[in-house]
């Protein structure tokens, strides 16, 4: 997968990216009949949607039939799936799909890598996330930087409009989220929580991808921490962390798993998972503080 010349990555990258915004109109319009259980679970133990299946199926045949991507991987899905020869695709088709009962937001992510998976957030050479909000938007980051886009359905396909060239998380930071149930936080990160509701205003709906999007319109900082009795977090790194991070850094931010910045954890597995803390940089670098002096 490496060597793939820069022009073909770009290329490889956009052909990506145009799959998952011509699908998102098709995932949000299948969502009000597939609002119940699956029966079954995914491989990290978590209860599926029926709306989980139908992104995930409607997204991996597409996917797999972008020309040079060689491997495709889902949240959704035991191991990756050899399609080709070129560069791999990991994706969390329907993020936050818990929120369908009480209908509330939810997104697609997608990372693009230049390396077999599992592979290091380094190796990421796009990525992106659909948010399903009251409008339909998506994020896209590359390492010419990121850009916003709402897209609408179309008769010959989807409308895309570029709504924010160059996305970069605002200087005054105001909204934080962070995830787990507060008796399960360690300490150490009680502590900063508790500096930082004072100083920001809360925005949690849930689902990552609507949580993130606050803190890159708004500045901040969202956070799935290392829980006592789930220390390495909640988060997938190859789905969710990696992509997530790399939106985050490519507009000014800064990502960490509480040590180290996010896109140096070393891969280990498909369905890893890792603590994510991402942000206005002052904010992260305040958490690392917190959690390494303890």
């Amino acid at each position: 997968m490496s060597g793939t010349p820069d022009r073909d990555v770009a290329a490889v990258v956009d052909s990506v990216v145009d799959v998952i915004a011509r699908s998102a109109p098709e995932i949000r319009a299948a969502l009000p009949g597939r609002r119940v259980e699956s029966g079954t679970d995914n491989p990290s133990g978590e209860t599926v949607m029926a709306a989980d299946v139908y992104a995930d199926d409607l997204l991996a045949d597409r996917l797999a039939a972008v020309e040079r991507v060689g491997e495709f991987a889902s949240e959704e899905r035991e191991s990756p799936a050899d399609v080709g020869d070129g560069l791999a695709v990991a994706i969390d088709p329907l993020d936050g799909s818990s929120n369908l009962r009480s209908n509330n937001a939810m997104g697609t992510v997608v990372g693009v890598y230049d390396a077999p998976l599992p592979a290091s957030g380094r190796d990421l050479v796009g990525a992106a996330y659909v948010l399903y909000g009251p409008i339909t938007t998506m994020v896209v980051a590359t390492e010419d930087g990121v850009r916003e886009e709402v897209v609408e359905p179309a008769d010959d396909g989807v409308d895309r409009t570029v709504v924010a060239e160059s996305v970069t998380l605002p200087d005054d930071p105001t909204v934080y989220g962070f995830g787990g149930r507060v008796p399960d936080w360690p300490p150490a990160f009680e502590a900063y929580a508790r500096e930082i509701e004072s100083e920001l205003k809360l925005r949690y709906g849930g689902a990552m991808v609507g949580d993130v999007n606050q803190v890159l319109t708004y500045g901040g900082v969202f956070a799935y921490p290392a829980l006592e009795d789930a220390p390495n977090g909640k988060l997938r790194l190859q789905f969710e962390a990696n992509p997530i991070a790399y939106i985050i850094e490519q507009a000014g931010g800064a990502a960490s798993d509480g040590v180290q910045d996010v896109l140096d954890v070393p891969p280990e597995g498909v369905h890893q998972r890792v603590p994510l803390h991402v942000g206005s940089t002052s904010l992260i670098d305040r958490l690392e503080d917190a959690l390494v002096s303890t």
